[in-house]
Protein backbone atom coordinates (compact mmCIF):
# COMPACT_ATOMS: atom_id res chain seq x y z
CA UNK A 1 0.00 0.00 0.00
CA UNK A 2 1.22 3.49 -0.85
CA UNK A 3 -0.85 6.66 -0.63
CA UNK A 4 -0.46 10.44 -0.45
CA UNK A 5 -3.14 12.58 1.16
CA UNK A 6 -3.84 15.76 3.10
CA UNK A 7 -2.43 15.32 6.61
CA UNK A 8 -5.05 17.54 8.27
CA UNK A 9 -7.98 15.70 6.68
CA UNK A 10 -6.48 12.35 7.62
CA UNK A 11 -5.86 13.48 11.19
CA UNK A 12 -9.45 14.72 11.63
CA UNK A 13 -10.90 11.50 10.18
CA UNK A 14 -8.69 9.31 12.37
CA UNK A 15 -9.58 11.28 15.53
CA UNK A 16 -13.28 10.71 14.83
CA UNK A 17 -12.81 7.01 14.06
CA UNK A 18 -10.56 6.52 17.09
CA UNK A 19 -13.41 7.27 19.50
CA UNK A 20 -14.90 3.80 19.09
CA UNK A 21 -11.60 1.92 19.07
CA UNK A 22 -11.11 -0.49 21.97
CA UNK A 23 -8.48 0.49 24.53
CA UNK A 24 -8.79 -2.53 26.84
CA UNK A 25 -8.99 -5.73 24.85
CA UNK A 26 -7.19 -8.99 24.29
CA UNK A 27 -7.59 -8.51 20.51
CA UNK A 28 -4.77 -6.23 19.27
CA UNK A 29 -6.47 -5.69 15.88
CA UNK A 30 -9.39 -3.75 17.38
CA UNK A 31 -7.00 -1.42 19.19
CA UNK A 32 -6.15 -0.20 15.71
CA UNK A 33 -7.65 1.71 12.81
CA UNK A 34 -8.22 -0.37 9.70
CA UNK A 35 -6.94 1.48 6.62
CA UNK A 36 -7.72 0.40 3.07
CA UNK A 37 -6.43 2.23 -0.04
CA UNK A 38 -8.50 1.63 -3.16
CA UNK A 39 -9.36 3.70 -6.24
CA UNK A 40 -8.78 7.31 -5.27
CA UNK A 41 -9.66 7.11 -1.60
CA UNK A 42 -8.49 5.85 1.76
CA UNK A 43 -11.13 4.00 3.80
CA UNK A 44 -10.84 4.16 7.61
CA UNK A 45 -12.64 2.00 10.17
CA UNK A 46 -12.76 1.81 13.96
CA UNK A 47 -14.72 -0.95 15.72
CA UNK A 48 -14.99 -2.27 19.27
CA UNK A 49 -17.31 -5.22 18.43
CA UNK A 50 -20.34 -3.15 19.50
CA UNK A 51 -20.05 0.17 17.64
CA UNK A 52 -18.15 0.86 14.42
CA UNK A 53 -17.38 4.05 12.48
CA UNK A 54 -16.50 4.08 8.78
CA UNK A 55 -15.34 7.04 6.73
CA UNK A 56 -13.15 7.83 3.73
CA UNK A 57 -10.97 10.66 2.51
CA UNK A 58 -9.62 11.52 -0.92
CA UNK A 59 -6.13 10.15 -1.52
CA UNK A 60 -3.65 9.58 -4.34
CA UNK A 61 -3.34 5.79 -4.33
CA UNK A 62 -0.13 4.63 -5.97
CA UNK A 63 -0.48 1.12 -4.65
CA UNK A 64 -3.72 -0.37 -3.31
CA UNK A 65 -3.64 -2.32 -0.08
CA UNK A 66 -4.68 -2.40 3.55
CA UNK A 67 -3.19 -2.48 7.05
CA UNK A 68 -4.19 -2.02 10.70
CA UNK A 69 -2.27 0.63 12.67
CA UNK A 70 -2.48 1.24 16.41
CA UNK A 71 -5.05 4.03 16.78
CA UNK A 72 -3.39 5.94 19.62
CA UNK A 73 0.03 5.99 17.99
CA UNK A 74 -1.36 6.86 14.56
CA UNK A 75 -3.49 9.73 15.87
CA UNK A 76 -0.63 11.11 17.97
CA UNK A 77 1.66 11.08 14.92
CA UNK A 78 -0.90 12.73 12.64
CA UNK A 79 -1.59 15.53 15.15
CA UNK A 80 2.11 16.52 15.14
CA UNK A 81 2.86 16.39 11.42
CA UNK A 82 4.55 19.57 10.14
CA UNK A 83 3.40 19.71 6.51
CA UNK A 84 0.23 19.55 4.41
CA UNK A 85 0.94 16.27 2.59
CA UNK A 86 1.62 12.91 4.20
CA UNK A 87 2.85 9.75 2.50
CA UNK A 88 1.96 6.38 4.01
CA UNK A 89 3.59 3.25 2.67
CA UNK A 90 3.23 -0.32 3.98
CA UNK A 91 4.88 -3.53 2.78
CA UNK A 92 3.96 -7.22 2.98
CA UNK A 93 5.75 -7.49 6.35
CA UNK A 94 3.26 -4.91 7.78
CA UNK A 95 6.06 -2.36 8.22
CA UNK A 96 4.50 1.06 7.73
CA UNK A 97 6.49 4.21 6.88
CA UNK A 98 4.86 7.61 7.45
CA UNK A 99 6.62 10.62 5.88
CA UNK A 100 5.71 14.28 6.12
CA UNK A 101 8.18 17.06 5.35
CA UNK A 102 11.43 16.09 7.08
CA UNK A 103 9.69 13.74 9.53
CA UNK A 104 9.69 9.98 9.09
CA UNK A 105 8.15 7.27 11.31
CA UNK A 106 8.43 3.52 10.92
CA UNK A 107 5.83 1.55 12.84
CA UNK A 108 4.78 -2.08 12.79
CA UNK A 109 1.18 -2.72 11.79
CA UNK A 110 -1.12 -5.74 11.83
CA UNK A 111 -2.31 -7.71 8.81
CA UNK A 112 -5.69 -6.48 7.57
CA UNK A 113 -7.03 -10.05 7.55
CA UNK A 114 -7.06 -10.01 11.36
CA UNK A 115 -9.64 -7.22 11.52
CA UNK A 116 -13.14 -8.44 12.49
CA UNK A 117 -15.85 -8.08 9.87
CA UNK A 118 -18.38 -5.36 10.60
CA UNK A 119 -22.07 -6.31 10.53
CA UNK A 120 -24.07 -5.28 7.48
CA UNK A 121 -27.64 -4.00 7.33
CA UNK A 122 -29.64 -5.14 4.34
CA UNK A 123 -33.32 -4.76 3.66
CA UNK A 124 -33.85 -2.55 6.71
CA UNK A 125 -36.10 0.47 7.14
CA UNK A 126 -34.44 3.66 5.83
CA UNK A 127 -35.56 6.78 7.72
CA UNK A 128 -34.41 10.36 7.06
CA UNK A 129 -34.32 12.88 9.93
CA UNK A 130 -33.00 16.45 10.00
CA UNK A 131 -29.71 16.30 11.90
CA UNK A 132 -30.44 19.26 14.21
CA UNK A 133 -33.77 17.72 15.23
CA UNK A 134 -32.24 14.34 16.05
CA UNK A 135 -29.34 16.00 17.90
CA UNK A 136 -31.74 17.96 20.11
CA UNK A 137 -33.90 14.89 20.76
CA UNK A 138 -30.89 12.83 21.85
CA UNK A 139 -29.50 15.58 24.07
CA UNK A 140 -32.90 16.05 25.71
CA UNK A 141 -33.28 12.36 26.61
CA UNK A 142 -29.79 10.89 27.08
CA UNK A 143 -29.46 12.39 30.57
CA UNK A 144 -32.15 9.96 31.78
CA UNK A 145 -30.45 6.81 30.45
CA UNK A 146 -29.52 4.26 33.11
CA UNK A 147 -25.84 3.82 33.92
CA UNK A 148 -26.61 0.68 35.92
CA UNK A 149 -25.92 -2.52 33.99
CA UNK A 150 -28.46 -4.61 35.91
CA UNK A 151 -30.96 -4.02 33.11
CA UNK A 152 -28.93 -3.48 29.96
CA UNK A 153 -31.94 -2.47 27.87
CA UNK A 154 -32.29 0.75 29.91
CA UNK A 155 -28.71 1.81 29.06
CA UNK A 156 -30.10 2.79 25.66
CA UNK A 157 -32.73 5.11 24.22
CA UNK A 158 -35.89 3.61 22.78
CA UNK A 159 -36.99 4.88 19.37
CA UNK A 160 -40.67 4.60 18.43
CA UNK A 161 -41.36 5.57 14.84
CA UNK A 162 -44.77 5.62 13.24
CA UNK A 163 -46.43 7.45 10.39
CA UNK A 164 -45.39 11.11 10.64
CA UNK A 165 -43.80 10.86 14.11
CA UNK A 166 -40.58 9.91 15.89
CA UNK A 167 -40.39 9.48 19.67
CA UNK A 168 -37.31 8.93 21.88
CA UNK A 169 -37.66 7.52 25.39
CA UNK A 170 -35.07 7.13 28.16
CA UNK A 171 -35.53 5.82 31.70
CA UNK A 172 -33.25 5.00 34.64
CA UNK A 173 -35.67 4.02 37.42
CA UNK A 174 -35.79 7.51 38.95
CA UNK A 175 -36.81 9.62 35.96
CA UNK A 176 -38.23 9.38 32.48
CA UNK A 177 -37.58 11.55 29.42
CA UNK A 178 -39.72 11.54 26.27
CA UNK A 179 -39.17 13.68 23.16
CA UNK A 180 -41.55 13.70 20.20
CA UNK A 181 -41.19 15.29 16.76
CA UNK A 182 -42.96 15.16 13.43
CA UNK A 183 -41.05 13.57 10.53
CA UNK A 184 -41.80 12.53 6.98
CA UNK A 185 -42.30 8.80 7.34
CA UNK A 186 -45.08 6.68 5.94
CA UNK A 187 -43.79 3.16 6.58
CA UNK A 188 -44.88 0.63 9.16
CA UNK A 189 -44.60 1.27 12.90
CA UNK A 190 -41.23 0.23 14.31
CA UNK A 191 -39.44 0.44 17.65
CA UNK A 192 -35.86 -0.33 18.64
CA UNK A 193 -33.35 0.52 21.37
CA UNK A 194 -29.98 2.13 20.57
CA UNK A 195 -27.14 2.11 23.14
CA UNK A 196 -26.46 5.54 24.64
CA UNK A 197 -22.77 5.12 23.75
CA UNK A 198 -23.69 4.95 20.06
CA UNK A 199 -25.91 8.02 20.25
CA UNK A 200 -23.14 9.98 22.00
CA UNK A 201 -20.98 9.35 18.91
CA UNK A 202 -23.86 10.28 16.58
CA UNK A 203 -24.27 13.75 18.10
CA UNK A 204 -20.50 14.37 17.91
CA UNK A 205 -20.58 13.83 14.13
CA UNK A 206 -23.87 15.57 13.40
CA UNK A 207 -22.27 18.84 12.25
CA UNK A 208 -20.98 16.95 9.20
CA UNK A 209 -24.46 16.74 7.64
CA UNK A 210 -27.84 18.46 7.30
CA UNK A 211 -29.73 15.18 7.44
CA UNK A 212 -29.17 11.77 8.96
CA UNK A 213 -30.24 8.53 7.35
CA UNK A 214 -31.03 5.65 9.70
CA UNK A 215 -31.24 2.14 8.32
CA UNK A 216 -32.66 -0.33 10.82
CA UNK A 217 -32.48 -4.09 10.69
CA UNK A 218 -33.39 -6.74 13.27
CA UNK A 219 -30.18 -6.56 15.31
CA UNK A 220 -28.25 -3.55 13.99
CA UNK A 221 -28.67 0.06 12.89
CA UNK A 222 -26.58 2.25 10.59
CA UNK A 223 -26.51 6.04 10.90
CA UNK A 224 -25.22 7.76 7.74
CA UNK A 225 -23.96 11.23 8.67
CA UNK A 226 -22.23 13.07 5.87
CA UNK A 227 -19.12 11.11 5.00
CA UNK A 228 -19.38 8.91 8.10
CA UNK A 229 -21.31 5.72 8.83
CA UNK A 230 -21.89 4.52 12.39
CA UNK A 231 -23.01 0.92 12.77
CA UNK A 232 -24.23 -0.36 16.09
CA UNK A 233 -25.89 -3.36 17.60
CA UNK A 234 -29.38 -2.79 19.00
CA UNK A 235 -30.28 -3.65 22.58
CA UNK A 236 -32.68 -6.51 23.13
CA UNK A 237 -35.00 -6.87 26.11
CA UNK A 238 -38.20 -5.72 27.79
CA UNK A 239 -38.24 -1.93 28.01
CA UNK A 240 -40.23 -0.27 30.78
CA UNK A 241 -43.92 0.29 30.04
CA UNK A 242 -43.36 4.02 30.30
CA UNK A 243 -46.97 4.94 29.53
CA UNK A 244 -48.08 3.18 32.72
CA UNK A 245 -45.52 5.20 34.71
CA UNK A 246 -47.07 8.55 33.75
CA UNK A 247 -49.64 9.71 36.37
CA UNK A 248 -53.16 9.75 34.97
CA UNK A 249 -54.50 12.36 37.40
CA UNK A 250 -53.28 15.55 39.04
CA UNK A 251 -54.18 17.64 42.05
CA UNK A 252 -51.87 20.59 41.38
CA UNK A 253 -50.81 22.36 38.20
CA UNK A 254 -47.93 24.84 38.11
CA UNK A 255 -46.72 27.18 35.38
CA UNK A 256 -43.23 28.50 36.01
CA UNK A 257 -40.36 30.24 34.22
CA UNK A 258 -37.71 27.59 33.50
CA UNK A 259 -34.67 29.83 33.97
CA UNK A 260 -35.95 31.22 37.27
CA UNK A 261 -36.56 27.74 38.66
CA UNK A 262 -33.16 26.46 37.51
CA UNK A 263 -31.43 29.46 39.14
CA UNK A 264 -33.36 28.95 42.38
CA UNK A 265 -32.48 25.23 42.55
CA UNK A 266 -28.81 25.98 41.82
CA UNK A 267 -28.70 28.59 44.58
CA UNK A 268 -30.33 26.27 47.08
CA UNK A 269 -28.15 23.31 46.08
CA UNK A 270 -24.86 25.00 46.98
CA UNK A 271 -24.92 23.22 50.36
CA UNK A 272 -25.48 19.81 48.73
CA UNK A 273 -22.31 17.92 47.81
CA UNK A 274 -21.44 14.37 46.75
CA UNK A 275 -20.51 13.70 50.37
CA UNK A 276 -23.37 15.67 51.92
CA UNK A 277 -26.44 14.51 50.05
CA UNK A 278 -29.78 15.94 51.02
CA UNK A 279 -33.09 16.30 49.17
CA UNK A 280 -34.56 19.57 48.02
CA UNK A 281 -37.76 20.41 49.88
CA UNK A 282 -40.22 22.09 47.49
CA UNK A 283 -43.49 23.63 48.62
CA UNK A 284 -45.98 24.61 45.92
CA UNK A 285 -48.60 26.92 47.43
CA UNK A 286 -50.40 30.21 46.72
CA UNK A 287 -48.47 31.12 43.57
CA UNK A 288 -45.11 30.66 45.32
CA UNK A 289 -42.59 27.83 45.06
CA UNK A 290 -40.46 27.61 48.22
CA UNK A 291 -37.24 25.64 47.78
CA UNK A 292 -34.99 24.70 50.69
CA UNK A 293 -32.44 22.16 51.90
CA UNK A 294 -30.67 21.22 55.12
CA UNK A 295 -27.22 19.65 55.38
CA UNK A 296 -24.56 19.54 58.10
CA UNK A 297 -23.12 22.69 56.49
CA UNK A 298 -26.29 24.67 57.19
CA UNK A 299 -29.59 25.56 55.56
CA UNK A 300 -30.61 27.38 52.40
CA UNK A 301 -34.00 28.82 51.47
CA UNK A 302 -35.30 30.49 48.33
CA UNK A 303 -38.65 31.26 46.74
CA UNK A 304 -39.88 32.13 43.27
CA UNK A 305 -43.26 33.14 41.94
CA UNK A 306 -45.33 30.78 39.80
CA UNK A 307 -48.90 30.33 38.64
CA UNK A 308 -50.30 27.52 40.82
CA UNK A 309 -53.76 25.94 40.69
CA UNK A 310 -54.94 23.16 43.00
CA UNK A 311 -53.79 21.70 46.30
CA UNK A 312 -50.77 22.71 48.34
CA UNK A 313 -47.96 20.15 47.88
CA UNK A 314 -44.80 19.68 49.92
CA UNK A 315 -42.47 17.28 48.12
CA UNK A 316 -38.80 16.27 48.05
CA UNK A 317 -36.46 15.77 45.08
CA UNK A 318 -32.95 14.80 44.19
CA UNK A 319 -31.64 18.21 43.12
CA UNK A 320 -29.62 16.87 40.19
CA UNK A 321 -32.52 14.89 38.73
CA UNK A 322 -34.79 17.92 38.84
CA UNK A 323 -32.12 20.18 37.34
CA UNK A 324 -31.37 17.74 34.50
CA UNK A 325 -35.03 17.69 33.51
CA UNK A 326 -35.42 21.48 33.61
CA UNK A 327 -32.19 22.04 31.67
CA UNK A 328 -33.50 19.77 28.93
CA UNK A 329 -36.49 22.06 28.41
CA UNK A 330 -35.91 24.29 25.39
CA UNK A 331 -38.74 26.74 26.09
CA UNK A 332 -39.19 29.71 28.43
CA UNK A 333 -42.08 28.41 30.52
CA UNK A 334 -43.18 24.89 31.48
CA UNK A 335 -46.13 23.23 33.13
CA UNK A 336 -45.44 21.06 36.18
CA UNK A 337 -48.16 18.64 37.28
CA UNK A 338 -48.27 17.04 40.73
CA UNK A 339 -50.47 14.44 42.40
CA UNK A 340 -49.45 14.68 46.06
CA UNK A 341 -46.06 14.26 47.79
CA UNK A 342 -45.44 10.62 46.84
CA UNK A 343 -46.38 10.60 43.16
CA UNK A 344 -43.94 11.47 40.33
CA UNK A 345 -44.13 14.96 38.88
CA UNK A 346 -44.26 15.64 35.17
CA UNK A 347 -42.72 18.59 33.36
CA UNK A 348 -44.39 19.32 30.03
CA UNK A 349 -44.82 22.26 27.60
CA UNK A 350 -47.79 24.57 28.25
CA UNK A 351 -49.09 23.46 24.83
CA UNK A 352 -48.49 20.35 22.76
CA UNK A 353 -46.56 17.15 23.52
CA UNK A 354 -43.03 17.93 22.35
CA UNK A 355 -41.52 16.61 25.57
CA UNK A 356 -42.40 15.01 28.87
CA UNK A 357 -39.96 14.69 31.76
CA UNK A 358 -40.96 12.67 34.80
CA UNK A 359 -39.07 12.78 38.11
CA UNK A 360 -39.74 10.55 41.11
CA UNK A 361 -39.91 12.29 44.50
CA UNK A 362 -37.71 11.62 47.52
CA UNK A 363 -39.43 10.94 50.83
CA UNK A 364 -38.82 13.85 53.21
CA UNK A 365 -38.04 13.53 56.91
CA UNK A 366 -40.49 15.37 59.11
CA UNK A 367 -38.43 18.13 60.72
CA UNK A 368 -41.09 19.11 63.23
Amino acid sequence: MKITCNSELLSEACQNVQRVVSTKTSIPAIEGIYMKAIGNELLLTGYDLEVGINTSIEAKVEEAGSIILNARILCDILRKLPAEKVIIEADERQLCVIRCGEVEYKIVGIAAEEYPELPTVQGGFPIIVESNILRDMIKQTIFAVSTNDTKIVHTGIKFEIKRGEIKLIAVDGFRLAIRTEEIKYSGEDISFIVPAKTLSEVIKLIDNSDVISMNIAKRHIIFDIGNYSIISRLLDGEFLDYRAAIPKSLTTEVKVNVKQMINSIERTSILITDRLKSPLRCIFDENIIKISTVTSLGTSNDRISAQIEGNRVEIGFNNRFLLDALRACDIEEVKITLNGPLSPITIIPPEGNKFLFLVLPVRLKNEN
